[in-house]
Parts: structure tokens; sequence; C-alpha cells
């Protein structure tokens, strides 16, 4: 049985360009100390607790640490690069079927990529949710699976499809090359 990317309800900020004690540092500053850290292949990681943790405020910690609050510890321009993911529900609130729409701070989007201080990607996983995405990153890797574009035949073809996101999952830690934290 192989370790899953990452446990039920949790949050994750993987974060390239700097080390795990400056990153567990920097969230336990905020208020975000970390339940688990690790690092390998180039990342660093910490994780949060989706029931004591608000999601939103992880998720944009994970963006600001790239962004021009830190380059003092850092460097300017600042080097980081931060992949979040959230392996909780997606949110059915209004607030969650619209990408430019804020989500609502219990339930951040899924996935969210960031440098500069900016969300270069973002979007929720499963379900056929990927097709309310911002951002281009991504794109040809979640057309050839079939998870995007006009032509989705696997849905079709095989009934509950990605519904719980894996595929999409498998996609996003082969692209960044994102170690198991599970």
């Amino acid at each position: 049985m192989t370790t899953p990317l990452i446990a039920p309800d949790t949050f994750v900020t993987y974060a390239r360009g700097l080390d795990l004690p400056v990153l567990s540092a920097i969230c336990a500053e905020v208020g975000l100390p970390a339940r688990a850290e690790g690092e390998a292949d180039g990342w660093v990681w910490v994780t949060h607790d989706a029931g004591t943790s608000t999601g939103g405020k992880v998720a944009d910690q994970a963006g600001h640490v790239t962004g021009f609050r830190y380059e003092d510890r850092l460097g300017s321009p600042n080097p980081v690069e931060t992949v979040f993911l959230a392996s909780t529900p997606a949110c059915d609130c209004p607030h969650g079927q619209n990408y430019m729409v804020p989500h609502c701070d219990a339930h951040p989007f899924h996935f969210i990529h960031s440098r500069r201080g900016f969300s270069q990607t973002y979007f929720n996983i499963g379900r056929r949710r990927e097709s309310r995405r911002h951002g281009d990153l991504l794109v040809r890797e979640l057309l050839a699976a079939g998870i995007v574009g006009r032509e989705t035949p696997r849905y079709e073809a095989e009934p509950g499809f990605n519904d719980d996101g894996a595929e999409t999952l498998r996609i996003i830690a082969d692209r960044f090359g994102l170690p198991a934290t599970g």
C-alpha cells in the first residue's frame, strides 16, 4: 500500500527556496504552528489539521511566504515558491463554485501555486471542479488525462472517474515532484 500524498482533512504548505526552520518559524509567528513538518526532494513542508486550523488563513499564509513581507529574511526578489494542498471536502457554498470569488475560510481552494506573493494557479479538485480554475499551469497535463477539455470520455466510460481528485493530485505531485506527507 502506498502512502497518500496528504492525510485526510489536512492542509499542507510545500515550499521551495527556504529551509524548514524558517518556514516553521514563519508559520508559528502568525499563529499557525505545524502539526507535522518535513523535507525531501528539494521541498520543505508543514501540515495543519483542518479541524483546528482555518483553511483560508493557512492558504493565505502559503502565498504570503512568497511575497515582499519576507524579503528581509529570504532576499529580494523573494525566491520562494509554494504549493498549497487541502484534502478537505470542496466548498458547496456559492463562493466555492466560482474561481474568481473568494472562498469561505473553512473551504480554501484545494490547490494553490504561488510565487512572488501571488497565486499563479488555483482550483478545486475532483468531480470536474478542475474546469473552474485560474491560471494556465497544468492545463496540458489535465487535458492529456481527460480531466478538463471539450472531450472528457473517461468520465462517461469510467463512472466515478476522479471524483475524489486522486488523478488530479497525482498530476500535481508529478508536475512539482512533491513528496508524500501523509
